[in-house]
């Protein structure tokens, strides 16, 4: 069962939380990007990239991006960039970027995309994890 958090609430992950949770993320990121796409082919498409119809198409994808990232952090998520996102596991986050179909890589806080490392598969995930050591 997908856990649905607060506002403002701060959730920590496993890994196997994390991985069980993103069939649900990569279905939303792959919708909004679709429409977000579609979105930005038809202002392409017009022969004035500043007339109304380009604003307002503009002010859709801006709409769509958003609610993505809402989606996501009431997941527990957080959104870190433009279909990136990214889960705290109590020392840093595991990483995972659209269209990855698995949680591979982490990155400590101060760390962002570019700092993101391979995870090992035998690696404690959580301090807190009510798994035995």
């Amino acid at each position: 069962m997908i856990e649905i958090i607060s506002q403002n609430s701060h959730r920590y992950f496993t890994l196997q939380e994390a991985q069980n949770m993103l069939p649900l993320i990569y279905r939303l990121t792959d919708d909004s990007a679709k429409t977000v796409k579609y979105l930005m082919a038809c202002i392409n498409a017009l022969p004035d990239k500043k007339s109304d119809r380009a604003v307002e198409l503009q002010e859709q994808i801006n709409d769509h991006i958003s609610k993505w990232q809402s989606k996501l952090e009431r997941l527990g998520a957080k959104p870190k960039g433009l279909w990136l996102a990214d889960f705290d596991h109590g020392d840093g986050y595991f990483c995972w970027k659209f269209p990855e179909v698995k949680i591979l890589f982490k990155h400590g806080y101060q760390d962002g995309f570019t700092g993101r490392i391979l995870i090992e598969s035998n690696e404690e995930t959580h301090e807190n994890c009510p798994c035995p050591n």
